[in-house]
């Protein structure tokens, strides 16, 4: 099983920012079953290891240590 990693940067109201980043699981299932690879849901967590949760249209719900939870939002075409 390989991990894919891509890595985002996301920004709330006051400016703060966070570095999302986006692993995806893939398993390689082989030539006997002609599937080729197959990807789980993807994980996403900040760069401090925090868990991030996607609501959708750019935003990102974050709780970060000892806060409330925050809104992140990405211009990341992905997620826009």
């Amino acid at each position: 099983m390989s991990e894919h990693e891509r890595t985002i940067m996301a920004f709330d109201e006051q400016g703060r920012e966070v570095m999302i980043d986006i692993q995806v699981s893939v398993k390689e299932l082989g030539e006997l079953t002609h599937a080729g690879p197959v990807s789980g849901p993807p994980s996403l967590r900040t760069r401090e290891g925090h868990p991030v949760n996607y609501l959708g249209g750019g935003e990102f719900s974050v709780t970060l240590p000892g806060e409330e939870e925050a809104i992140f939002r990405t211009d990341d075409p992905e997620f826009v």
